[in-house]
């Protein structure tokens, strides 16, 4: 079941966050964070279960764009089309509020390809997206890849 997060799913979301953040695969945040974003939440809780499995987050940047992020699913829930129905719910409310532009920032390509997005120059996306960037301990030498959707 996919659902839009809670204050009680804010610390699993941290701890599900934070494993990935340790293997560099996305950023940590902070629990002051996740409770001031927490609107920009999804979670996956799996059927008849009670824990948080998966969370993704659709950020509004600007009038016109917003950002897939903090993409993440449990290792024992991978592969099971988990990630993409995280993905897709954050893309139908990106369509409701009139937003057509999606973008993420990625190491996971192939994922984002396969719904639809597709590759550009990470120069092409506003200065406004790289608060996020300042904090990475990999900035400024950021290998991500930067993908894109209009629809």
């Amino acid at each position: 079941m996919i659902r839009k997060a809670t204050m009680r799913d804010v610390k699993p979301i941290q701890k599900l966050l934070e494993h990935y953040a340790q293997k560099e695969l996305l950023l940590p945040r902070s629990l002051s964070e996740l409770y001031g974003y927490l609107r920009d939440y999804y979670v996956f809780i799996p059927d008849g279960g009670e824990e948080l499995c998966g969370v993704c987050a659709l950020h509004l940047c600007w009038e016109d764009l917003a950002e897939i992020k903090s993409l993440a699913v449990e290792e024992a829930y991978a592969k099971q089309g988990i990630g993409t129905q995280l993905v897709e719910a954050c893309l139908s409310e990106a369509i409701t509020l009139g937003l057509y532009k999606i973008f993420a920032l990625t190491y996971r390509v192939d994922f984002f390809i396969r719904l639809g997005f597709k590759e550009v120059d990470k120069n092409l996306l506003p200065h406004k997206i790289w608060s996020d960037c300042l904090k990475c301990v990999k900035f400024p030498e950021c290998d991500e890849v930067a993908v894109l959707l209009e629809v």
